[in-house]
């Protein structure tokens, strides 16, 4: 979508909109006619969304891409034409700078067989066999976020819970997400394509894959995974990785 679009599309994000950010996109819009017209109104409601996601300068001009939609998506709960593959972000680079993370939860689900969906994709994205990585993933899900339940997606009371406060209101340094990855480690083996936030659980899996291979020597096919993990292996003692 792009200012000026007109449609059902638009409809559905004003009606998102309302919810986000009411005080720039009241109800009252819904009735205006600029409903169903990516109009100037829409634009800065867009605009103040990226701007809470923490997008600053050019990347929060109100022209919504595809991580500021899924957003709105997966917290509201439907699907807009345009966007792109559930837990990939076209074009997003691999490593990043510490200041292109995000801390916006899209809400991803949570429990066992949800977890093995993502390992399942995440294995996809950085080319390893699911047959090794897919049950370490599971494993350290559950030992680290217990399937990526809501109340465990964020640790702020261990060593790591330092720094300045960000967008999810806890320190910079907070590990997040399903495998618990601290931003600076997310940044550093970011999975080029997938989402700029840890909560996300694909990417936060694909981090944590890079993340083995260069730290614990884990192979491509991830064969060794849960030799060289043992937070990976579930016929061990859980161990921090």
């Amino acid at each position: 979508m792009r200012p000026g679009q007109a449609g059902d599309s638009v409809r559905v994000l004003q009606r998102a909109l309302a919810k986000e950010v009411a005080s720039v996109f009241p109800d009252a819009m819904l009735t205006s006619p600029e409903y169903g017209t990516y109009g100037p109104t829409t634009r800065e409601a867009v605009a103040q969304v990226q701007r809470n996601l923490g997008y600053h300068g050019s990347d929060a001009d109100g022209v919504i891409g595809a991580a500021t939609l899924r957003y709105l998506a997966g917290k509201y709960g439907f699907d807009v034409a345009g966007a792109t593959e559930p837990h990939t972000a076209a074009g997003t680079p691999g490593k990043l700078a510490l200041s292109q993370v995000l801390y916006h939860d899209p809400h991803d689900k949570a429990g066992e067989a949800a977890m093995r969906a993502y390992a399942q994709r995440a294995c996809e994205l950085t080319g390893m066999d699911p047959r090794y990585g897919v049950p370490a993933l599971v494993t350290i899900a559950k030992r680290e976020s217990s399937y990526n339940d809501p109340r465990w997606r964020v640790n702020t009371t261990d060593v790591n819970a330092h720094g300045p406060r960000v967008a999810d209101g806890h320190p910079q340094n907070c590990s997040r997400g399903v495998t618990q990855c601290i931003p600076s480690t997310f940044a550093a083996y970011h999975q080029a394509g997938t989402a700029l936030t840890p909560y996300d659980v694909v990417a936060c899996m694909c981090a944590t894959i890079n993340y083995v291979r260069a730290r614990y020597g884990v192979d491509r096919s991830g064969s060794n995974f849960a030799a060289r993990v043992q937070q990976a292996d579930p016929h061990r003692s859980p161990r921090g990785y």
